[in-house]
C-alpha cells in the first residue's frame, strides 16, 4: 500500500501544480475584484452573457449529434474490417489530427468563402454562388471537421470489444440484424457513445478560433467572449467568473449525460 502510494506521488504533483492550483487561481480571480478584495459583482454579470452561454451549448450539442450520426456508422464499419484494413482506417482517421488546428480551420476558410474554392467551382459550372461562411452553419461545420476523431475512436474501442458470441446468440435466438443491432450492438456500445459525444462537447462548447473564422457576429461563443476578457478589455476577474460559470455548465451537462450509462450494461434479448 506504502509502495502504491509513492508510486502514485509524481501523478498527484502533477495534478495540484498543473489542475488544483489553476483552479483556484481562476477562482480567486472570479471573486475578487481589481483591488483584490471579495465581491460577487463578476458572478452576478454572468447573467448579462446568457445568451452566448445558450448558443455555445446548443451550437457544441449540435456538433456533437452531428458528430455521432456521422462517427457511429464509421466506426461500426472501422470495427467490422480485418486488422490490417483496421490499421490503415484508423491512419486515416487519425491523419488529419497531425495537421494544425489552425491550417485546418483556415482551410475550411479558403474552401467556404465568397471567393473561395466551392463557389469558384460553381461558378465555372453557371451556377450562383452561394454564401457558405459567416454564420452558425459554418461554425458547427468547423467544429464537426475538427471534433470528428473525438467520436469516432471511442466509439470504435468499445465496438471492437464486444464478443462476437453475443451476436452469434442473439442470431441463433431468431433475431434480424436490426433486432442484433438494437438489442445488443447498441446497448453495448453505450459507453463509447457517452464518452465520444462527451469529448466532442467539452472542446466544442469552449472554442473560439472556429467561431472567428468561420462565423460572423452572431456567431460569437463564450469562448470569443472569454478571450476578448482576457486580450482585449484586460478584465481577469470577469473573465475567470466566465471561465468557472463554463466549467460549471460542462460538469453539469457531463454529469447529464453520464447519468444514462453505468459500469454494466445489460443485455436483453
Amino acid at each position: 500500500m506504502r509502495r502504491s502510494t509513492w508510486l502514485s506521488g509524481p501523478y498527484i504533483l502533477w495534478m495540484a501544480i498543473f489542475t488544483i492550483i489553476p483552479l483556484g487561481v481562476v477562482v480567486w480571480f472570479a471573486f475578487t475584484d481589481g483591488a483584490g478584495h471579495f465581491t460577487l459583482d463578476n458572478v452576478l454579470r454572468l447573467g448579462d452573457y446568457l445568451p452566448i452561454f445558450l448558443r455555445s451549448v446548443w451550437m457544441a450539442l449540435a456538433a456533437a449529434l452531428i458528430c455521432l450520426v456521422i462517427g457511429y456508422p464509421a466506426a461500426y464499419y472501422i470495427a467490422g474490417r480485418s486488422p490490417m484494413a483496421q490499421r490503415f482506417l484508423y491512419m486515416l482517421i487519425m491523419l488529419p489530427m497531425c495537421m494544425s488546428f489552425l491550417l485546418r480551420t483556415l482551410a475550411w476558410v479558403a474552401l467556404l468563402e465568397d471567393t473561395g474554392i466551392i463557389n469558384g467551382f460553381l461558378e465555372a459550372l453557371g451556377f450562383t454562388p452561394l454564401h457558405l461562411i459567416r454564420n452558425d452553419g459554418a461554425v458547427i461545420l468547423g467544429m464537426v471537421y475538427n471534433y470528428l476523431p473525438y467520436m469516432i475512436l471511442p466509439l470504435y474501442t468499445v465496438l471492437l470489444k464486444i464478443d462476437p458470441r453475443l451476436i452469434e446468440a442473439a442470431q441463433d435466438l431468431g433475431c434480424t440484424g436490426a433486432q442484433v443491432f438494437q438489442k445488443v450492438t447498441l446497448p453495448l456500445s453505450v459507453p463509447g457513445i457517452v464518452s465520444g459525444f462527451t469529448m466532442v462537447f467539452v472542446p466544442a462548447i469552449s472554442t473560439f478560433y472556429i467561431s472567428q473564422k468561420l462565423g460572423s457576429t452572431s456567431s460569437i461563443l463564450i469562448g470569443d467572449v472569454i478571450e476578448s476578457q482576457f486580450k482585449g478589455a484586460y478584465n481577469f476577474n470577469l473573465g475567470a467568473a466566465m471561465s468557472l460559470g463554463l466549467m460549471v455548465i460542462v460538469f453539469v451537462c457531463t454529469a447529464v449525460m453520464h447519468r444514462f450509462t453505468g459500469d454494466e450494461e445489460v443485455v436483453t434479448l
